[in-house]
């Protein structure tokens, strides 16, 4: 049995044509929406959703293209971009009746949020961004021989083709490879658990390479239009992310000022998938910022 967040209900939500995005629902009051990041489902957010569903509506769905969502075929780079996949999570909250809502998301789900953030103001009151720098910023401080730890974006930014097959070829030494290598502390990440990721993304690999191809065109695109433009995200911001600008040689919290007035940025010591390994702590985190 595929493992659930236990005392949410299960919905199965339209949110563009052809597109249904599977999503896990509980609580009462102003509503927060949680995304998920690579190589993870809802699933990751377990923990902090029911701690945040005890006065919130907390909504947790699988992004297009992972999971138990609707994975169309790449056609274009739209069909992948954070833009695309933002204006999912706005359609997703306003099917199930909130026309705003705290927004926060970890790895590729971060990204997306930092795009709802951007391109639906009036819709995110607040946001959270765990582990990443916005996508621009991130090819921006990738070079030489420390830009290894990050040799999967350069894969799967090839043209379709060679990556799929490579990736399908070992999807659970692939997959599993960042599961492992991403943690501070295995445990967090249960055996049933990281079966469940195993599977979902065994079975999405040309939707999860779309995603992450699109990164290296179209959502550089929207971002540079946005930065030369003087875009700025105007909700209070909380960043959550490890030191990797002490390892890169790049200031993060400076980085993230640029889009940011009201930002808090936080270096933390815990690993990658920090919602597993210190759910107490982000949940916390993610309470502060609902008070800002």
């Amino acid at each position: 049995m595929t493992p659930a967040i236990t005392g949410f209900d299960y919905r199965r939500v339209p949110v563009a044509d052809g597109v249904s995005l599977n999503a896990a629902v509980a609580g009462t009051g102003s509503a927060v929406v949680l995304l998920h990041g690579f190589p993870q489902t809802h699933l990751m957010w377990r923990h902090v959703a029911a701690d945040l569903a005890a006065d919130h509506t907390v909504i947790c769905p699988d992004l297009r293209g992972y999971g138990a969502s609707d994975k169309p075929a790449e056609a274009g780079g739209a069909t992948y971009s954070k833009r695309t996949m933002a204006a999912d999570i706005v359609a997703l909250a306003r099917a199930l009746g909130h026309e705003r809502f705290a927004l926060a998301g970890h790895d590729r789900g971060a990204l997306v949020a930092f795009r709802a953030a951007l391109d639906h103001p009036a819709a995110v009151t607040h946001l959270a961004c765990l582990d990443v720098l916005p996508t621009l910023d991130m090819w921006e401080v990738m070079h030489g021989t420390t830009a290894a730890v990050g040799f999967h974006l350069y894969l799967m930014a090839q043209p379709p083709g060679l990556p799929e097959q490579m990736i399908s070829a070992c999807a659970d030494a692939f997959f599993g490879h960042f599961l492992d290598s991403w943690t501070n502390d295995p445990g967090a990440i249960p055996a049933d658990v990281r079966a469940a990721y195993l599977d979902a993304c065994r079975n999405a690999v040309p939707s999860i390479v779309a995603d992450y191809r699109a990164s290296a065109g179209v959502d550089v695109e929207h971002d540079r239009t946005d930065r030369d433009a003087g875009g700025r995200l105007r909700m209070p911001v909380t960043v959550l992310q490890q030191d990797w600008g002490a390892a890169l040689g790049y200031d993060a919290p400076a980085l993230w000022r640029a889009w940011a007035a009201d930002l808090r940025h936080v270096s933390v010591a815990y690993g990658h998938f920090m919602a597993e390994e210190a759910p107490a702590d982000i949940a916390k985190a993610l309470r502060d910022l609902l008070t800002r």
